[in-house]
Parts: C-alpha cells; sequence; structure tokens
C-alpha cells in the first residue's frame, strides 16, 4: 500500500495515508467512523487500488453491499488480482443473490486463489446454499480436506463452525457438539461464538449475578433513605386544636390505665384525687369536732386569738428597727 502511494504527492500521500490507518484501525470497532475515514481517502485518491480496496471493506463492514461490490471489482480492474473474489462473492449474498455468489464459486477464478481464498470461497458457497434452503448440500460443500486436518490455521476455527452450524441446522445436534468444541479449540483468537454454542446445546445459561447485586445493593440504600424520610414526615406532623384535644384525652386516658394497674397491683391503692378528698373531709370533720368538744363559739377568743395584733407589733418594731439601720 505504501508502494502504491509514492505515486501521489508527498503531503497528499501522508494525508491519505492516515485516513487509511484510520479505517484499518475502525474497521472492527466502528465500522461507521472508519466508512467515514475511507470517503475521505477515496475522496483523496480514488485512482490508487489500496484505497478503492479499503473503502470497498468498510463499506462492507457496515452493510453497504452494493457499493463495497462495486469498489472491489474498480480495485480488481486495477491490479488484475482474484483476492477479492471470495468477498465480491459474498457481497451478491448480502444483496440477496445467492445463486450468482453460488455461480462464482465455479468460476476460474477460484482455482487462482491461495489455500486460504480456497476456503473463503467454500465458507461463502455453502452460506449461499443454506441461503437457498439446500441445508444437506451446504454440509457437504464444507466437508473437505481443510476441515478433516487437524493442523490449525487462521481460518480453521471459522470452517470448524461453520460445518458445526450446518450440522445443526440439519438436526445432528451430537456431531455439531462435537465440531464446535473443535472449533472452540481452534479458536485462540476469539473469533466466534462457540463456547456460546456449546453451552446453549448443554443447557447451561450464563447469569450475571453481580450486576443483579450490584443493582441491590446500590438501590437499597436510596430506597431505605427516601422510606425514612416519608416516615419521618409522617410521625412528626403539624398538630391543630382538634388534634392536640386528641392527643390530651389519649394522655388522661393513659393516666386512668395506669390508675386501674395501681389499683390491681395494690389492694389498699388510693387514686390521687380521691385521697385529697378523704383528707378535705377528714379536716372539717375534726375541725367540728373540735368546736364541739371545747365549747369554742364563733366570735369568741379561741387559742391563736389575738395573734393579728402580736403580728402588727411585731412589724412596727421590725420597720423601726429598719430605720434605724
Amino acid at each position: 500500500m505504501r508502494q502504491e502511494l509514492m505515486s501521489l504527492p508527498k503531503t497528499l500521500a501522508e494525508d491519505v495515508a492516515k485516513n487509511l490507518v484510520m479505517v484499518a484501525k475502525l474497521l472492527d470497532e466502528d465500522p461507521e467512523q472508519a466508512y467515514a475515514y475511507s470517503r475521505i481517502a477515496l475522496r483523496l485518491a480514488s485512482r490508487v487500488a489500496a484505497v478503492r480496496e479499503a473503502a470497498g471493506f468498510a463499506s462492507y463492514a457496515t452493510g453497504k453491499y452494493a457499493e463495497a461490490l462495486a469498489e472491489f471489482r474498480t480495485a480488481r480492474r486495477m491490479t488484475g488480482s482474484a483476492e477479492l473474489w471470495p468477498v465480491m462473492a459474498d457481497c451478491e449474498r448480502g444483496m440477496g443473490r445467492p445463486e450468482r455468489a453460488l455461480a462464482m464459486a465455479g468460476e476460474p477464478e477460484v482455482q487462482k486463489l491461495d489455500r486460504a481464498g480456497q476456503v473463503e470461497m467454500r465458507l461463502v458457497a455453502a452460506g449461499a446454499r443454506r441461503d437457498m434452503g439446500q441445508t444437506d448440500a451446504a454440509v457437504v460443500t464444507l466437508q473437505s480436506s481443510e476441515l478433516a486436518s487437524s493442523a490449525v490455521h487462521p481460518w480453521t476455527a471459522r470452517l470448524r463452525y461453520a460445518y458445526a452450524d450446518a450440522l445443526l441446522a440439519v438436526d445432528r445436534a451430537d456431531e455439531a457438539r462435537e465440531w464446535f468444541a473443535k472449533a472452540l479449540e481452534a479458536d485462540q483468537g476469539g473469533t466466534t461464538d462457540a463456547s456460546d454454542r456449546l453451552a446453549e446445546l448443554d443447557g447451561v445459561e450464563f447469569v450475571d449475578a453481580l450486576e443483579g447485586e450490584d443493582a441491590e445493593v446500590a438501590g437499597e440504600p436510596a430506597e431505605r433513605g427516601r422510606e425514612s424520610y416519608e416516615v419521618a414526615e409522617r410521625d412528626v406532623p403539624e398538630q391543630d386544636g382538634a388534634e392536640r384535644d386528641a392527643a390530651t384525652d389519649v394522655d388522661d386516658e393513659r393516666g386512668d390505665v395506669s390508675g386501674e394497674r395501681g389499683a390491681d397491683l395494690d389492694p389498699e391503692y388510693v387514686p390521687a384525687e380521691e385521697a385529697e378528698a378523704e383528707s378535705a373531709d377528714r379536716g372539717t370533720d375534726a375541725d367540728a369536732d373540735a368546736g364541739v368538744d371545747g365549747g369554742v363559739v364563733a366570735g369568741e377568743d379561741a387559742p391563736g386569738a389575738g395573734s393579728a395584733e402580736a403580728r402588727g407589733a411585731d412589724e412596727e418594731a421590725a420597720e423601726r428597727r429598719s430605720d434605724d439601720a
């Protein structure tokens, strides 16, 4: 690619190179952004085959298959290479034309592909068979020397995975499980979800327990705080006159209950109000008895009579002492 960019002026070549680097960097994690960078590079250097190829892959990653196919055809005409043949056939599948993809699998260009390219072409052909409802033929298409080999190549995991998926489509679950396990064994880069498919076949369901616990721990204190606040508001209302009277009645009832409890605990217990009344009655009876027994008559001198005069003399003496002081 650097060699192709040397045909451009130096400053322009550097700008195009930067955009192509961003396409490669973002193609898997952010295809839309990679597509945007590819359009910039294409506007700057549309006559460079590498730019056309990068634009084709960016379009392919975003599902713009017609646009991708056009870019791949242009790049192929510029270079004369057949290495883009499998992905061109897959674009036909993406456009809803699996019969064209299957026809491309029988073209002479396939013989010009290297081993990896031929495996890719086989994968596309099997996918086209499945698109056309020919699931048994898809299984047969994937059966090859590359599938039977125990050696691990960059394409081995994907080939085994596709074969396992095809077996599962024709209700050969036991064999499918075996090949999913083989795909997982060869999938060192994690390019497939073979482990999930195996778990699904075994009836294992993965649940993120920490997510529920985190939500519970994070949510409960806030809920409890709100509940406490609401309870506090309910427990401390502003009392109007009627509510205060009701509270007073409740206190009176509590006093009556406490008096009853005192009577239950002590048979000789007498409430405070009754004790005061009895004391007053006893005092009145005692005064009456004293008047009758001692012959005391109202208006006559009695014990303590003349005490008012004595108190007056004492007060005068106290005033004189104060004046002298």
